[in-house]
């Protein structure tokens, strides 16, 4: 594809303009080549020209479509170049906030002068163990890559962050380090990551300062280095520092500051503990007012002294240090202002009497003679003599300046090595990174030494970065086996040689200063001579003050004015020694001002020859410089270029001529060349066959390999083979080639809409043009009706009609009420016949419903079996699927082991080819052995006949040896069975007692049912004969009716051919004309018709009343046949049931004659039973008497009526003597009861002895072999006596013997699968039997121990899922049963009587309650968390990388960061599906360990606040996922874990509404975002999400086509503005740590202790039952 070609209409360029310095124009017409003009069309409306040279055309730089502007990273942009890279920055920067942006390696850091929510701790968790190119560019990203490749290559890393003045270096490097001390904490408990980060405000105090373009500049270099040990913790830090700007102790210039230290002990100049120092105001002190403004908005200099002094206590600085140092600080301010007088020529004084002086040497302990004395004068040492000469007051003035510089450095120079003593920790470094704070490319009107030195080291770092960038783009291209070829890249050498060779700069720079009367003209002039030939070094037109240097970045002009004595940096040797003698300058360092740290030199340095002359400031630099070099490249840099987007400070201005300044001095517009050169853009093959796949026919997309369809639709598309290439895994693009294919696609994607809006109007205005159409012939039918009834009616046709209308009416009447007579006849027999049949029909139905009832029964049974199948089927289709994933990536794997083989097999060819000459010679050989072998055969031929008849010998044997061993085998069986039938009619017969008991008892209850039945079957004997009748009388009556059926279609007949004789004989009266005569005729033969039709009716009816006859009748037989079966069946059952009674019976009276002992009381009692029924008898032979004799006389009636009372009253005594014996009785029964259970009280009792009697024989047996052992070692010495046992250590031992025995069995043994909270009970039980024998010591070590060991078993086990929530299940009865048992009423409500008769009885456990709900807290905890560690790897992929619609693709073009990460292994790729998974591995591991369900709810609703978290703080830090397409994905997976629930029938457990702010982030993605009326609906909907996040996500909606729209920046200030009332937290990411309160229910239990049985499988063998 010709670049010329992508010029043509609707495309965009790029055209320089003076303010902007790029503006964006639409091409209006293509442009051909020799075309001189190309016309373009500016966004304002008004057209330009661009002229274009024919002969070399140089055509404006083409614009990037809009799906790429916004990207993270440059290099993902097509069309490479500096107005594409400013555009996207302005596009990130002001419409979505977005302060970062990749540029390949380089993190581009834009300062927003404004406090931006990204840096809390949340972030911080966010970012760590992602990939680089996975989440937003960020400094934390770039963090986090360094940390990561240093803890997997074991290879130190530095982070480089550059900029100029006031772009945010110094916060950069401080979030850096912040982050290094947040994710790896130190082990021991120094807190060393505190001290690291405690060191910033210090250095920034005492090296930062106020300046025209920063508040908080940065005035010094600073390098350094956090230590890590082997685990990658911080172990300590070391700081290294570079050309601290010393002139602004004593000068500043206008709206600039001093050190913010000197501001800072001023502002605190009225403390008691400032008073000693005599300070005042800052604008009281020269040396701190010079730049008029003292303060700064926004910052309090007092509360940031406050931070500066708890730095210090926190390094370990002590107060006595400190004050030292506000010591030195207040005398520089004194110095400075230490009056200087001009008392004559040449000369100069000090006044005696001046405050600040005696304030300086007070300070510092010097004396004040002597230090006035030094100031204005000084010593020439001579040949043979020394003299002292005063100095004017100019140079007086110089050296104290000089003095302050110097006191300053060294203390500044003191405080950084005392920084660095304090983070160092003991230990051994196993790595370090680097974070390197370094001032960018500086060029002002005035460039001096500082800025010199600046650029140079600038030059130093550009050139390591331009050979790092080609480094990487080397193994790039390596990678992925595409044929490298050499780039031309800017290689800034030559400055560097010009500054640093031989006769260079700086060594015409230190020579002029070896001269005492060296000046800077004079090293100008040499400049001039020895460097005029260098292409990098100009002389300047207009001054001969000065000299250019072209940099990499662009031309600077050096004023040489001060270059000699700043490199000088001279101070008098007498006032050195003076500061010598101070007692607060020893303090601090045992070396003097004078002398300097040694630093390695990276080149050996010329030594002076003279002792006294000291090293120059351009030779330390260039030492140190060359030393930091060596670092960086020994380590894998990282870099983070920090831009200033405008001068005025402004939150969020973007102007263009200040970045773009700065992008070219900070080698990020290099960078962008390097990349244009090669094959910039790089696409997976997955990415572009999701993207383009619109561009592929049907027969390419058919295609199973995708890479190989990539290749054909590239080839296709691109015909020049040199604008792409295929590497392994990606397909490389020069610039230029994505955008082309982004057109492509878009044309595809115009044509396509073209054409649905061609068909879709052409049926619109078809569908009018019908309708139009319609209503034109409706309109002509009725005018020409209209006019053709005009012409042709007439009064006389009038009239004709009118009487023919008469006649015809009056006809029609009479015929139709005839019809209607014949038809209602007709229409009442029907309905008759029809009634008769729907009644038959409905008791036809009862019959089959009552069927239907049977065969349902059986068919569910078939159903429910049916679906246990295909469940089954289902879960073994799951399965295969499965299987058949692994086998598919198997394949690939294969795949790729294949390719490699294919290489190997061209390398073994040419091994084959000598193969075979040796081949040749042995096939010889073959011919030889051949010869041999068959001889050989013959002879095994003979030896195998021989062996197979020694064969056929054997086995015969061996048939006969397994027959008498299974004769054997079957005889061992039966004696086994034997012996198992012999026991089991031992058992029975055991049991054959207690059952025959249990029958005499049913006997009672069988007879009355036996009763009963016989009833009900002498009920069903008499319904027989009745049914039978029934049956009699329903033949007859079919009978009967087929008779009248008969005779009623006879009559019908009749009366048909009578109606029809009656029609024709009327016939002859009526008939007018022709056509009444046709009209009669024709109603005839309908009303025949009719007739026939009715008479089918009728017999059809006949026909069906005739089936439901003996239908009905089959039924009553099938009841009769079934009623008899039935009968049959109780009569059996009757023999069976009286056959047992009588068996029942013999079995009681053979049990009665066995029991021959009688109890006195049963004879007593039987002998008042025959006394009472002898009284009743002859009561009864009295009453017959008196009935005979009653009318004889009535004084006998009497007498016998007073005996009959006497009797009476007998036998109410005797029934109450029988009812008193019977309470005896019972309470006999009650005393044996209670004597049966104090026996088995105290045969326990005595088992619990015997135990602790074997248990006192084992130990005293033990003893008595420890004494046995000590006597026969000491020889003959006298025996120690045996020590005293001690029972309370012994109950302890046996205690945490059966702790560790029950607390350590498996989870998925025998207790599981019986009773999965068996050992809660087993260890309730003990406590229950310790509180029984009111063992307050037994009870209380025993709560110890079970404490302990729950304890000890979760911590050796504290990240096994399963074995946590079984003891999480235990832990909680345990706790409930304490509850249950404790006897508190709150408890006992639920409880049955005799769960509260095993209460506690002597001891409260509420403490122990305490301590084990705590515990039960802590191993829930547990389980949140490492359920979480399983989870979170899953819940991105998932949640939001997974495509999980079809057809929905959000592929977008990727970067050098998302290309060129951290280079992990291929890695699971995680579904929706894995998170559900997940989910129900949780669940049905809860429920399998019987978890109460109260927990399982509170642990799912934590699992999904963790997903809900997660996936938005992911959405939140990553601009990719904030599209349309990615919030329907994200709606869709809602949904699935929606369902998840509705299956798990947990709905109740408002899980979902921790989804919420993730369903309306979702919805935020999807919906209109354009109107007012949009911008209220997102304050009503969005109420889950705060203001910050809602605007985060309006900021960075990303369009995935060019058919979306971007979300306006007035669309965000409008919601912005609704969002001010708007209550919500000011956080942007949701804490996933966050934990909601846990609470335990309480369950009543309904296990009965009593019941439990404790497997054999746990080995509690100690354990005994009481």
């Amino acid at each position: 594809m010709a670049v010329l070609e992508l010029y043509t209409k609707y495309n965009r360029v790029w055209i320089s303009d003076e303010e902007h310095v790029w503006k964006s124009a639409e091409i209006v017409k293509d442009f051909h080549s020799g075309d001189k003009v190309l016309e373009l069309l500016l966004e304002d409306g008004s057209e330009y020209c661009y002229t274009v040279d024919p002969s070399k055309p140089q055509l404006p730089p083409l614009r990037n479509p809009d799906i790429l502007v916004g990207e993270n990273d440059l290099t993902a942009l097509s069309y490479l170049h500096e107005p594409a890279v400013l555009h996207n920055l302005k596009v990130r920067f002001v419409e979505s906030r977005i302060i970062y942006t990749y540029c390949g390696i380089i993190l581009v850091a834009l300062n927003p002068y404004k406090q931006l929510p990204i840096y809390g701790d949340a972030i911080i968790h966010a970012y760590s163990g992602q990939n680089m190119g996975d989440m937003d560019p960020h400094i934390f990203a770039v963090a986090e890559e360094a940390y990561k490749q240093m803890a997997r290559n074991h290879k130190n890393q530095s982070i480089i962050v550059s900029g100029e003045s006031g772009a945010g270096k110094t916060v950069s490097a401080r979030y850096a380090m912040r982050y290094f001390a947040v994710v790896s904490k130190s082990a021991n408990k120094t807190r060393v990551e505190d001290k690291v980060l405690a060191s910033n405000p210090i250095t920034e105090a005492i090296g930062n300062a106020k300046t025209t373009r920063n508040d908080n500049s940065s005035r010094f270099g600073k390098y350094t280095e956090i230590s890590f040990d082997r685990k990658y913790r911080i172990i300590g830090a070391n700081m290294r520092t570079y050309l601290l700007e010393k002139s602004r102790v004593v000068f500043q210039a206008e709206n600039e500051r001093n050190y913010h230290i000197f501001y800072q002990i001023c502002s605190c100049a009225d403390s008691p503990a400032f008073k000693n120092l005599r300070l005042q105001s800052a604008d009281k002190f020269n040396y701190t007012c010079m730049g008029g403004d003292i303060t700064i908005e926004g910052v309090n200099d007092k509360k940031d002294l406050e931070e500066t002094r708890q730095t210090f206590s926190l390094l370990g600085l002590k107060e006595d240090f400190q004050s030292d140092v506000f010591k030195v600080l207040a005398a520089i301010l004194h110095l400075g202002n230490v009056e200087i007088k001009n008392i004559g020529d040449d000369k100069s004084l000090v006044p005696p009497s001046d405050p600040h002086l005696a304030v300086f040497c007070e300070l510092l302990g010097v004396s004040a003679e002597g230090l006035v004395r030094w100031l204005c004068h000084r010593r020439i040492v001579l040949v043979a003599e020394t003299v002292v000469k005063p100095v004017p007051k100019d140079r007086a003035v110089n050296a104290r300046d000089a003095l302050a510089k110097h006191i300053y450095a060294h203390l500044f120079d003191c405080i950084i090595n005392r920084i660095n003593t304090a983070l160092q920790v003991p230990g051994k470094q196993h790595a370090f990174i680097g974070v390197l704070d370094i001032y960018g490319f500086e060029t002002f009107d005035i460039n001096s030494f500082e800025q010199f030195c600046i650029n140079y080291a600038n030059e130093k770092l550009q050139q390591q970065f331009n050979l790092h960038v080609f480094k990487l783009e080397q193994e790039e291209y390596m990678k992925e086996d595409i044929p490298w070829t050499l780039i031309d890249f800017y290689d800034n050498q030559p400055v560097i040689d010009l500054i640093e060779a031989k006769m260079g700069i700086l060594d015409l720079l230190d020579e002029e200063c070896l001269f005492p009367q060296g000046t800077d003209q004079s090293w100008l002039q040499k400049l001039y001579n020895y460097l005029q030939a260098s292409p990098m070094f100009e002389k300047p037109r207009l001054s001969n003050e000065a000299f250019v240097i072209q940099h990499f970045a662009d031309k600077v002009e050096y004023q040489c004015r001060g270059f000699l004595e700043k490199n000088r940096d001279a101070l008098y040797e007498e006032l050195v020694d003076m500061m010598r003698s101070s007692k607060v300058i020893k303090s601090f360092h045992n070396a003097a001002i004078g002398k300097s740290v040694k630093v390695k030199p990276a080149r050996p340095s010329v030594k002076p020859a003279n002792k006294n002359l000291r090293t120059s400031v351009g030779d330390k630099f260039r030492s140190s410089l060359s030393l930091l070099m060596e670092t960086l490249n020994a380590t894998t840099p990282h870099y983070v270029r920090c831009i200033k987007p405008n001068d005025e400070k402004l939150p969020f201005e973007y102007d263009s001529r200040r970045v773009v300044q700065q992008l070219r001095a900070c080698g990020v517009l290099e960078t962008i060349r390097i990349s244009a050169q090669s094959y910039p853009s790089r696409w997976t093959y997955i990415e572009f066959y999701s993207r383009y796949s619109i561009l592929m026919s049907h027969m390419e997309a058919d295609l199973n390999d995708k890479k190989q369809t990539c290749k054909n639709v590239l080839q296709r598309l691109i015909h020049d083979s040199n604008q792409y290439k295929f590497g392994r895994t990606k397909i490389f693009f020069r610039a230029g080639q994505v955008a082309y294919l982004e057109k492509l696609r878009l044309d595809r994607l115009r044509g396509a809409c073209e054409t649905i809006q061609k068909h879709a109007r052409g049926w619109s205005q078809r569908r009018k043009y019908l309708a139009l159409r319609k209503a034109a012939i409706i309109l002509q039918q009725y005018v020409r009706g209209k006019r053709t009834i005009r012409k042709t009616v007439t009064a006389a046709t009038l009239k004709q009609g009118w009487a023919a209308l008469v006649i015809q009416r009056h006809w029609r009447g009479y015929r139709l009420r005839q019809v209607y007579q014949v038809v209602r006849l007709a229409t009442i027999t029907i309905q008759a016949f029809t009634r008769g049949w729907i009644a038959r029909k409905r008791y036809k139905k009862m019959i089959e419903e009552h069927k239907a009832l049977v065969i349902q029964k059986y068919a569910r049974a078939w159903l429910a079996r049916r679906r246990f199948q295909t469940m089954r089927r289902l879960v073994l289709n799951v399965q295969l699927s499965y299987r058949v994933q692994q086998l598919r990536k198997k394949i690939e794997e294969q795949n790729k082991e294949n390719r490699g083989l294919l290489e190997r097999l061209t390398s073994l060819a040419n091994s084959h080819s000598q193969t075979m000459e040796k081949l040749q010679g042995l096939e010889t050989q073959l011919e030889k052995s051949t010869n041999q072998k068959a001889s050989l055969e013959k002879r095994e031929k003979k030896a195998k006949e021989d062996a197979s008849l020694e064969v056929e010998v054997l086995n015969l044997e061996k048939e006969k040896l397994e027959k008498t061993f299974e004769a054997s085998t079957k005889d061992r069986q039966d004696h086994e069975a034997e012996v198992a039938t012999l026991k089991e009619e031992i058992k029975r017969l055991k049991e054959e007692r207690v059952i025959l008991q249990r029958k005499l008892e049913e006997g009672a209850q069988a007879n009355s049912d036996l009763q009963e039945q016989v009833i009900q079957l002498t009920k069903h004997v008499k319904l027989i004969p009745e049914l039978r009748r029934d049956l009699n009388n329903l033949q007859n009556q079919r009978n009967n009716m087929e008779r009248k059926m008969k005779q009623q279609s006879e009559q019908a007949r009749g009366k048909v051919s009578e109606i029809a004789r009656q029609y024709f004989e009327h016939s002859n009266h009526f008939l007018i004309n022709r056509n009444v005569q046709l009209s009669f005729w024709v109603s005839v033969l309908e009303f025949v018709k009719c007739l026939t039709f009715v008479g089918r009716i009728l017999e059809n009816h006949q026909r069906e009343q005739k089936e439901s006859y003996e239908t009905q009748v089959e039924g009553l037989k099938l009841k009769v046949d079934h009623l008899e079966n039935e009968n049959s069946k109780l009569q059996n059952l009757f023999q069976e049931k009286s056959n047992v009674n009588e068996n029942i019976c013999q079995e009681v009276s053979r049990l009665s004659s066995e029991n021959s002992v009688i109890p006195e009381l049963k004879l007593r009692v039987s002998e008042l039973q025959r006394q009472k029924q002898e009284l009743e008898g002859l009561v009864e032979e009295q009453k017959r008497e008196l009935t005979g004799t009653l009318f004889c006389s009535g004084e006998k009636a009497e007498e016998l009526e007073g005996e009959k009372r006497e009797l009476q009253g007998r036998v109410e005594e005797l029934e109450e003597e029988n009812d008193h014996l019977k309470r005896q009785q019972l309470m006999e029964n009650e005393v044996k009861s209670k004597l049966r259970e104090e026996t088995s009280r105290l045969t326990a009792e005595n088992m619990d002895f015997d135990e602790l009697l074997d248990q006192k024989d084992r130990l005293i047996k033990k003893l008595q072999t420890q004494v046995k052992s000590l006597e026969t070692s000491q020889r003959g010495s006298t025996g120690a006596p045996a020590p005293h046992v001690n029972k309370e250590i012994e109950s302890i031992q046996a205690v945490s013997t059966f702790s560790s025995h029950l607390l350590f069995l498996k989870q998925r043994g025998v207790a599981v699968n019986m009773i999965p909270t068996l050992p809660a009970y087993i260890l309730f039980m003990c406590i229950r039997h310790a509180d029984y024998l009111n063992d307050e010591a037994k009870l209380k070590s025993l709560m110890n121990a079970i404490i302990g060991g729950v304890k000890k078993v979760i911590v050796s086990h504290q990240k096994d899922l399963e074995f946590l929530s079984f003891w999480l299940s235990n832990t909680h009865q345990l706790l409930n049963c304490l509850k249950q048992y404790s006897g508190e009423e709150e408890f006992l409500k639920q409880s049955t009587p005799r769960q509260k008769k095993n209460c506690l009885q002597n001891f409260d456990l509420s403490e122990h309650r305490q301590i084990l709900s705590d515990l039960a807290i802590q191993i829930y905890h547990r389980f949140i968390s490492v359920m979480q560690k399983t989870l979170t790897p899953t819940i991105v992929p998932g949640m939001l990388e997974h495509e999980s619609l079809q057809g929905i693709s959000s592929m977008k073009p990727t970067g050098f960061r998302k290309r060129s990460n951290s280079f992990y292994e291929e890695s699971e790729t995680y579904t929706i599906s894995s998170i559900l998974q997940h989910l129900t591995v949780f669940h049905s591991t809860m429920n399998h360990h019987s978890l109460d369900q109260g927990l399982i709810k509170q642990v799912i609703k934590q699992l999904f606040y963790l997903v809900a978290a997660i996936t938005l703080n992911n959405i939140m830090l990553r601009k990719d996922m904030c599209s349309c397409r990615k919030g329907m994905q994200i709606r869709c997976n809602i949904s699935y874990l929606e369902e998840w629930l509705k299956e798990k029938e947990l709905q109740n457990v408002n899980a979902m509404d921790t989804l919420k702010p993730l369903a309306q982030t979702a919805w935020l993605l999807q919906v209109n975002k354009s109107t007012d009326d949009d911008a209220k609906e997102i304050i009503e909907k969005c109420s889950e999400l705060s203001p910050v996040q809602i605007v985060k996500i309006l900021n960075s909606y990303t369009p995935i086509d060019d058919f979306e729209k971007r979300v306006t920046s007035s669309f965000v200030r409008k919601v912005q503005s609704l969002l001010q009332d708007h209550e919500g937290s000011a956080q942007l990411m949701l804490d996933a740590d966050y934990r909601f309160q846990v609470t335990f229910p309480f369950c009543t239990s309904t296990q009965a202790l009593e019941l439990l049985q404790v497997p054999n499988s746990l080995h509690l063998d100690f354990l005994n039952r009481i």
